[in-house]
């Protein structure tokens, strides 16, 4: 080992060095895909030990699981205050849009390897790794909230869900960003109008 290689292994520590090693293992995801990423692959990129990855994660699996989980936690989606819902959700989605693409066709890349090595269903592996919905969409719907726009004590939750549902599924069948004009289908003639109806009276 180099005395810079040194110096790195012995500077980082607690979440320093956990968050090193996640993102080694999201470089390796992407650049190498889940079946030729091993343990060994990631603490190599890390400039680490293998031993430093078994501590936090007992195999290959968990680490791809907190990798993807970790990725998705620390690169945000902008939230806008345009002063209205709609404006918002097209502002929210559009930006979902544009900085989820890569980590929605990761992840579809990943489903698979997960399926065979641990029996985990799609539906469970989200679960794990993903909301319902980004959490800055908690910004927008609070903000439409104060705003009277709609009562998040008698909106559905679906409702607020389904924008980002069918947002991630066009993602995952193109591996592209959603025109602007499919986002503005959804927010106008799909979630809109169930939020009008979602109101009293």
């Amino acid at each position: 080992m180099t005395e810079q290689a040194q110096r790195t292994r012995q500077r980082r520590r607690g979440e320093e060095l956990e968050a090193a090693l996640l993102e080694a293992a999201w470089q390796e995801l992407v650049e190498a895909g889940y079946a030729k990423l091993t343990m060994e692959s990631v603490a190599a990129r890390a400039k680490t030990g293998v031993a430093v990855l078994y501590r936090r994660w007992p195999n290959k699996d968990d680490l791809v699981i907190a990798a993807i989980r970790h990725y998705g936690t620390t690169h945000f989606i902008d939230v806008p205050d345009t002063g209205s819902l709609r404006d918002d959700m097209i502002a929210v989605l559009s930006s979902f849009s544009s900085t989820r693409v890569s980590f929605a066709a990761a992840i579809s890349a990943v489903f698979s390897g997960l399926r065979a090595s641990t029996g985990l269903t799609p539906a469970q592996v989200r679960e794990k790794i993903l909301a319902d919905r980004p959490p800055e969409s908690g910004r927008v719907f609070a903000r439409a909230h104060e705003r009277g726009e709609i009562d998040l004590d008698r909106i559905p939750p679906a409702i607020l869900t389904m924008p980002f549902d069918l947002i991630r599924h066009d993602m995952l069948m193109t591996y592209k960003p959603i025109p602007p004009e499919r986002v503005r289908a959804i927010v106008d003639d799909l979630f809109m109008p169930l939020v009008a109806n979602s109101r009293p009276g």
